[in-house]
């Protein structure tokens, strides 16, 4: 698969703001989790502003392996180096379960690559050079997988339903044409991602910021991006790189350093 030509790509500048948006929102929801003591009563900043990251993460993520990049599944697989790194000291991290379970990098390079083999397979199936037998095996793995991994990643399975819908919604609504029916099907293909959005969050708060980030991403898709203008402070590639694994790693440092976390 290849990136569609310049002249039919939307603008990604607003992904250069979601970055700084993305960085911040989990590192408050980080903080308030596991830093900040709880008798300053903090936890409505991760309920709301925390509950910003994951969606925006998952929208940018789908966005480049849409529009962007030439190799989706490479894209994936540095997602998935992020996620190691940062394993050990997420792991440290003080939780009310003592199951296992892999960071928030993993959820995103899988939701990426089962999002970028599902379109993979349709593209090929509708080019006739798959069949349908060979279709629905590859459909019917691609469940499997998502189930099996849904027990094991942050956010769990609608963590990971939530970049393949982003990258059809996106799809559709980029390319939507100007007719009545064309405008339904797209407003539709919006759906999916927003009730997914609405059952990752208990609360009335944290829901209503997930659904939102996800309402404004989508309308970005639809023709607001090309408004977005460049950021003015551009983050440098190693910073956002180093600060996912490098938060979780200071923040093991300093709870071991006040007695809050052991090594033993």
């Amino acid at each position: 698969m290849t990136p569609l030509a310049a002249h039919e790509r939307p603008s990604s500048h607003w992904t250069e703001w979601g970055q700084w948006l993305a960085l911040i929102t989990m590192t408050v929801d980080h903080l308030t989790r596991y830093v900040f003591p709880s008798a300053w009563d903090l936890a409505w900043a991760g309920s709301s502003i925390g509950r910003i990251a994951f969606p925006l993460f998952a929208a940018m993520v789908a966005w480049h392996g849409l529009f962007n990049t030439r190799n989706p599944l490479r894209y994936a697989r540095r997602i998935l180096v992020i996620g190691l790194v940062a394993q050990i000291p997420y792991t440290m991290m003080p939780r009310a379960s003592d199951a296992f379970i892999f960071n928030v990098c993993f959820t995103l390079a899988s939701g990426l690559a089962l999002g970028t083999l599902v379109r993979m397979g349709w593209q090929r199936y509708l080019q006739r050079t798959l069949g349908l037998p060979w279709l629905m095996l590859g459909a019917a793995l691609a469940v499997t997988a998502w189930y099996v991994l849904g027990f094991w990643v942050e956010y769990a399975h609608n963590g990971l339903l939530l970049i393949p819908l982003f990258m059809f919604a996106m799809h559709t609504l980029n390319r939507c044409e100007p007719h009545f029916q064309a405008r339904l099907w797209a407003g539709l293909s919006a759906f999916p991602v927003l009730w997914i959005a609405g059952q990752m969050n208990a609360s009335d708060m944290a829901k209503s910021f997930t659904v939102g980030t996800c309402v404004v991403v989508l309308l970005l898709a639809a023709g607001a991006a090309r408004r977005v203008p460049k950021v003015v402070v551009q983050m440098p590639r190693k910073l956002w790189l180093a600060w996912y694994p490098g938060h979780f790693a200071l923040i093991a440092l300093w709870l071991l350093l006040i007695g809050r976390i052991t090594l033993g």
